[in-house]
C-alpha cells in the first residue's frame, strides 16, 4: 500500500517531468538577488509608513507607484494562500521572511509555471515592495523563477518537528521549520566569534595543533583509536590539545589558544558527545588565580555582547554572570553537600565503602580519583547554579597541575560551574620536569593496578608523551592553563538542557532498519 508522503512525492515528480517538457530548468545553475529578506524589509522601512508604499484602492488591478521600490529576493516557500486569481506566498531565506504576491502581473508561462510551485520549493521573485492593509512587507511579482523543486514535503506544521530523533537525524529539515533552532546555531557561531575576540584583544596567539597523534595525553579519557598506512602506525585522536600547546609556551609563545575539535570514546548523555568543541588556552607568567579573572570578565563578556545582558535565564533559574563569581573550597563543598570528608579515607576501598554507605552504587573499575568526581557529579555540580568556582582538587586527580605551596596533596585547580554543570577547567600548570614524570609513572601504575578487565586497560590507560617529559626538561615558564567547553557555553546562554541542541550533527544510534 502506497503511503500519504510516496503519494506526494510522486505527484512533484510528475510535476518536475511537465517543467521540464515545458522547456523551464528546475534547477539552474544561477540566481542573482539583490537583497535578501531582511534587507528587503529594512529598505521598505525607509519609505516609512506613507500610503505611497501601500497598496492603492483596487490593487492589484491598479499599478503600485514608480517610487515603491523594485528587489529581486530568493528563498524558500514555506506557506501558501489563494484568494480567487491571486496565490500569496511567504518566502524565507537565512536572514526572514517576506511574502509574494502573484497574479496578473505574471505573463501565461508563469502562471503555468505557477502551478506546479509546492510548499519547499526554492524560487527566485522579481517586483515591487509595498504593504498591505495589515502592514505585511510584501513583494508584487512580476517575475519569478523557480531555482529548485523540491521533491520531499516539508514537515506539516510550520512550528517545527516535533519528533527529537528526527531534529537530530535530519537536521536540516530542523533548520527549515524551526527558526528558534536557526536562532540557535547563529548565537553559537557569535558565541565563538566573541571568544575569539575576547583572546586576540587579550594577546593571545591562536594556533593549530595536530588532531593525529601517537600518544593519548592532556586527560583522562578513552582515545579513538585509528591506523595511519603509509607509516603503518595507529595514531589517537585527540582527547586534549593541551601537551602540544604547552610545547609552544616552551617554545616561546607566552599566550596561545585553539578552539577545535576532541574526541573522547566516552558516554552520551544531556553534557556529553564523543566528538564537541573546547578552548583551551596557556599564559606563560600566569596561575589560576589570574585564568579564573580571565573565565569570569569573558563569559560575561560574550553574554553582553551577544544578548546584551549578563543576566541569562537558564532553565527555572535566573542566572547573573557578572564578576565576580564565588569560589568554593573543594573538599569543604564535598563535606557540606555530602557529609563525607573523602580525605579522612585515603583509599581507594575506604572511599568506595563509605560511597556505598550513602547509597551510590560504585564503580568497582574506579580509582579514588574517578571516585571524588562522582562525589563531585552527585552531591555538588546540580546545586550550583550561579556562576561558581570550585577550587583545590587533590593531587590524584589533576596530574599535570602544580600543588599549593603550603599543602603537597592538593594542586591549584578550578572548575567552573554555571547551571549545574561545569563550563570549565584550569590549572597553575605543572613544570617541573621530574616531578611530572613521577606523577605519570605513578598514575599508570594505579590504573594497572585497578580491577579492570584486560580490554579495559588497553583501551583506556593513558600513554606517557616521552617527546613532551623532554620538552619540559628544556623549562617551561609558570603557567595557567584553561579549557573551556563551547557546547556547554553554547548550552548556558541559549538556554537549552541538552548539548544535542547546540551541536548541528551528533552523533546518534545507527538507525535499525525498517522492514
Amino acid at each position: 500500500m502506497t503511503s500519504r508522503l510516496d503519494r506526494i512525492s510522486q505527484q512533484r515528480l510528475e510535476k518536475l517531468e511537465r517543467i521540464r517538457a515545458a522547456g523551464t530548468n528546475p534547477y539552474p545553475n544561477h540566481y542573482h538577488r539583490t537583497h535578501t529578506t531582511e534587507q528587503a524589509i529594512a529598505l521598505l522601512q525607509q519609505y516609512g509608513t506613507s500610503e505611497e508604499v501601500n497598496a492603492p484602492p483596487g490593487f492589484p488591478n491598479r499599478s503600485l507607484s514608480e517610487d515603491n521600490p523594485l528587489v529581486t529576493v530568493a528563498g524558500r516557500i514555506t506557506a501558501r494562500r489563494k484568494m480567487g486569481k491571486l496565490s500569496f506566498m511567504d518566502l524565507r531565506d537565512g536572514t526572514g521572511k517576506i511574502q509574494l504576491l502573484l497574479g496578473d502581473l505574471l505573463n501565461t508561462t508563469q502562471t503555468e509555471l505557477l502551478k506546479e510551485i509546492d510548499i519547499g520549493d526554492i524560487v527566485g521573485a522579481n517586483g515591487q515592495l509595498f504593504r498591505t492593509k495589515t502592514n505585511e512587507p510584501t513583494v508584487a511579482v512580476g517575475n519569478f523563477t523557480l531555482l529548485a523543486k523540491s521533491l520531499q514535503p516539508l514537515p506539516e506544521k510550520w512550528h517545527g518537528l516535533s519528533d527529537v530523533e528526527t531534529r537530530y537525524r535530519q537536521r536540516y529539515l530542523d533548520l527549515i521549520s524551526n527558526p528558534d533552532a536557526q536562532q540557535t546555531f547563529k548565537v553559537r557561531s557569535q558565541v565563538i566569534a566573541a571568544v575569539r575576540q575576547f583572546l586576540n584583544q587579550c594577546g593571545f596567539l591562536e594556533v593549530e595543533t595536530p588532531v593525529l597523534q601517537p600518544s593519548a595525553g592532556g586527560a583522562l579519557a578513552r582515545p579513538f583509536v585509528t591506523h595511519h598506512h603509509a607509516l603503518n602506525q595507529n595514531f589517537y585522536l585527540r582527547i586534549a590539545a593541551e601537551l602540544h600547546l604547552k610545547r609552544l609556551i616552551i617554545g616561546g609563545f607566552d599566550k596561545v589558544y585553539e578552539l577545535g575539535r576532541i574526541f573522547r570514546n566516552e558516554g552520551i548523555d544531556t553534557t556529553h558527545n564523543p566528538e564537541f568543541t573546547t578552548l583551551e588556552s596557556y599564559e606563560a607568567y600566569a596561575d589560576y588565580n589570574d585564568v579564573m579573572k580571565m573565565v569570569e570578565e569573558m563569559v560575561s563578556q560574550v553574554s553582553q555582547q551577544i544578548l546584551g545582558t549578563t543576566k541569562i535565564k537558564f532553565g527555572t533559574e535566573t542566572l547573573d554572570l557578572t564578576p565576580p563569581w564565588r569560589r568554593l573550597n573543594l573538599r569543604e563543598t564535598v563535606k557540606e553537600y555530602s557529609g563525607l570528608d573523602f580525605v579522612t579515607h585515603p583509599s581507594t576501598d575506604s572511599l568506595r565503602m563509605a560511597m556505598q554507605k550513602l547509597g551510590i552504587e560504585v564503580d568497582p573499575q574506579k580509582n579514588q580519583a574517578r571516585l571524588v568526581d562522582e562525589l563531585i557529579s552527585t552531591f555538588v555540580e546540580p546545586k550550583l547554579m550561579s556562576p561558581t568556582f570550585l577550587i583545590d582538587y587533590p593531587v590524584s586527580m589533576s596530574p599535570l597541575a602544580k600543588t599549593k605551596p603550603n599543602n603537597d596533596r592538593v594542586v591549584e585547580r578550578f572548575e567552573a560551574f554555571a547551571g549545574g554543570m561545569e563550563i570549565a577547567n584550569a590549572f597553575t600548570e605543572l613544570n617541573d620536569p621530574v616531578e611530572q614524570r613521577e606523577r605519570f609513572v605513578q598514575q599508570q601504575k594505579e590504573r594497572n593496578a585497578e580491577t579492570l578487565t584486560q580490554s579495559s586497560i588497553e583501551d583506556e590507560k593513558e600513554t606517557v608523551d616521552e617527546d613532551f617529559l623532554q620538552a619540559l626538561e628544556y623549562g617551561m615558564p609558570p603557567t595557567g592553563g584553561l579549557g573551556i567547553g563551547i557546547d556547554r557555553l553554547v548550552m548556558l546562554l541559549t538556554n537549552q538542557q541538552s548539548i544535542r541542541e547546540v551541536i548541528l550533527f551528533p552523533q546518534l544510534r545507527e538507525k535499525p532498519c525498517s522492514t
